[in-house]
Formats: C-alpha cells, sequence, structure tokens
C-alpha cells in the first residue's frame, strides 16, 4: 500500500481548499485508523473558508487541516490498547469532539463539552480523504445493518436534528404542532423524528419547493412556502389561532427567527438550530413566548447518534444521499451551496 493519500484540504487561513496528497497517518497508543467509505458535505463546511485566523486559533484550530465531519468507513488499524472494536469493522464517526472526562461528558452531555470548538474536519484532519485517524474509541459507533458509505450524515445532520426533536419531545402530546423552518439536509431529518417519536402534527416551511415536496414524502401534513411578514399569520391560521407547539429554525436568519417567535404558543419552544447568524431586532420582554423557552445549540451526545443509527437500523426513517466519486467533490458542493440536493450529498474516495 502507498504511504500517500488524497485529501481536500485548507492550507491557510481564509484560502479555500485544495485537493493534495498527504501521508496516510498510522495509529498511535488508543487511536483508531479508519479507511473511509463516505463521507457527508455540510453547509458549515462552506463557511469556513470566510472565518477569521484570530477567531479559530481562538476555538483551538490548526493549518493546515482536512475537511468532513460525517464519516463512515472501516477500522483499518488499531493502536495499542483499544478495545471494543476489530479490523475490519463497519464504523460511522462521532461528528462532534469531546473529551470523555469533563463534567458535561461524564453526565452525557458531550455536545456541550468544551472541546468540541474543534475536531475532526473542523480545525483537525477530516473524512474527505483515504483515511482518517480517531483518538479514541468512544468516538467510534460500529454498525450492525447501515452501510457506511451512506451512513455518514446520521452522526450530524441526523444527530442534530434527533437533539433538537429529544429536546422539545415532552411538549408534543396529542393535538399538538411542531413547526419545521428549512426542510433541508437537517430539516428532512427532524420532520421524520416528528412523525416517529411523537404524535405532532408537522408544519414545514422552506423557500424550495422541492424540499417540500420531498417534506410531505417525509411525514408533514401541511407545508408553507417562503418565509415573510405573513408566515406567522399563516401558522396561526393552520393552528386555528393557537399558535404552534414548538417551533424548531433550521435556517437562523433574521426573518426565521422573528416569524418561528412569534408564531411559538404561550409555553412553547423555539430551538434556533442554523447558523444563519440571524438576530431578533424585537424586545425581548413581550415578544418571546410567555412561559415558554427560546435555545440554541450546535452538534448532539454521542447517545443521540446511538439512537439516531438505531432508528435506520430498524428503517423507521430514511438517509437519502447523492453519491459522488471524490473527483466531483467541487461540483457537490455547488449543488449544495444552491440547494439543489434532495438530501445529503456523500463523497465517496
Amino acid at each position: 500500500m502507498s504511504n500517500k493519500m488524497k485529501a481536500y484540504r485548507f492550507l491557510d487561513w481564509e484560502q479555500p481548499p485544495q485537493v493534495v496528497e498527504v501521508d496516510i497517518p498510522k495509529a498511535g497508543p488508543g487511536q483508531i485508523l479508519v479507511k473511509v467509505a463516505g463521507n457527508g458535505l455540510c453547509h458549515s463546511d462552506i463557511g469556513m473558508a470566510s472565518l477569521p485566523k484570530e477567531h479559530c486559533e481562538a476555538l483551538g484550530w490548526h493549518m493546515p487541516f482536512t475537511l468532513g465531519h460525517e464519516t463512515g468507513g472501516w477500522v483499518e488499524e488499531l493502536g495499542e490498547g483499544v478495545q471494543g472494536l476489530s479490523v475490519g469493522d463497519p464504523v460511522v464517526l462521532m461528528s462532534p469532539n469531546s473529551c470523555g472526562v469533563c463534567e458535561y461528558c461524564v453526565r452525557g452531555e458531550d455536545n456541550n463539552c468544551d472541546f468540541g470548538a474543534y475536531g475532526r474536519g473542523y480545525g483537525r484532519d477530516g473524512g474527505l480523504a483515504d483515511y482518517v485517524l480517531v483518538d479514541s474509541a468512544r468516538l467510534v459507533i460500529k454498525l450492525n445493518r447501515l452501510n457506511p458509505v451512506e451512513a455518514g450524515p446520521l452522526s450530524d445532520a441526523g444527530t442534530t436534528a434527533y437533539h433538537a426533536v429529544r429536546r422539545v419531545r415532552h411538549k408534543l402530546v396529542p393535538g399538538s404542532t411542531a413547526v419545521v423552518i428549512g426542510a433541508g439536509g437537517l430539516g428532512s431529518f427532524a420532520i421524520q423524528f416528528l412523525r416517529v417519536l411523537s404524535p405532532a402534527r408537522v408544519i414545514a416551511v422552506d423557500t424550495n419547493q422541492a424540499r417540500l415536496d420531498f417534506a410531505r414524502e417525509l411525514g408533514a401534513q401541511e407545508t408553507l412556502i417562503g418565509v415573510n411578514e405573513n408566515t406567522t399569520k399563516d401558522i396561526l391560521e393552520l393552528t386555528n389561532g393557537r399558535g404552534a407547539d414548538v417551533v424548531l429554525d433550521f435556517a437562523g436568519f433574521d426573518a426565521t427567527i422573528e416569524a418561528g417567535v412569534a408564531a411559538v404558543r404561550k409555553g412553547g419552544s423555539y430551538g434556533l438550530v442554523g447558523a444563519g447568524f440571524g438576530t431578533f431586532k424585537k424586545p425581548w420582554f413581550g415578544n418571546l413566548p410567555q412561559d415558554g423557552e427560546v435555545f440554541n445549540f450546535q452538534g448532539g451526545s454521542i447517545s443521540d447518534t446511538q439512537e439516531v443509527i438505531k432508528l435506520a437500523e430498524q428503517g423507521l426513517i430514511r438517509n437519502e444521499v447523492e453519491i459522488f466519486p471524490f473527483s466531483e467533490i467541487k461540483a457537490a458542493y455547488d449543488k449544495l451551496h444552491h440547494g439543489q440536493l434532495r438530501g445529503r450529498a456523500v463523497i465517496t474516495p
């Protein structure tokens, strides 16, 4: 085997990534080398090129690094001391990074670990390469029935959406309504989790009619096109003036934040997940859901990912992917950027 591999890699700050040749890493003590089967693409990859050096270094990022944080593959090599895995095992890798020993990790809230600010594909070498190195077996989940070529998006898009739904599931009683703003990669998973895990009626909101058509396939009972001055009114009409019990915003723009918060009923929840960097320009008092909550997060926990994998292996959710060879990686990112994907783009080495 050659000791070189291709990788899609940031070489310097505020510069676009490039395909380069790098050394294949070796597994040291406690580490696992994974042969990549497929790596999902994420909108956050696109925005990384514009992040300022000072911001990234403050997060603990180091240049150069390889993109890719939605990775499935097979165990290629085990470092000394690794237990619970065997060479050849099909696996998916945890997308968020975590240390395993801080107060958040030991309570099962590893998505809040301070070490999550950097990891594989965001500040460290990720899965858009032939091989990727993992620092701990706790960040590797074995697959039973899923194809590792397609499984990567479940670790990020699927996990993030699942964490959002799990956070508000107790409010979704019979007769309740959940609104999903942004029916793309994450939103399409959220719609499915809402249908599988709750009795809520689901309303999907998006600017793309094709995504709304897909949302209905996945179980949304109602759809609204676009986000504008009428969106809140439309949601109120669909709920007989009651408002939504839950709004999950996977876009995060000014318009979606304002419309989403205004559509939440008393005691309801608005979850901001999308990184559209929007603002809320109204006074907080009098404009937030009375006796309700507004929350924000990114990613999910190891237990979230494990449960998402189980749902997928039981055939209860669909993981819609479009496969691209490594040679078409730029075309795949272009389709992602322009909203031309039905599900998630996956790159195979």
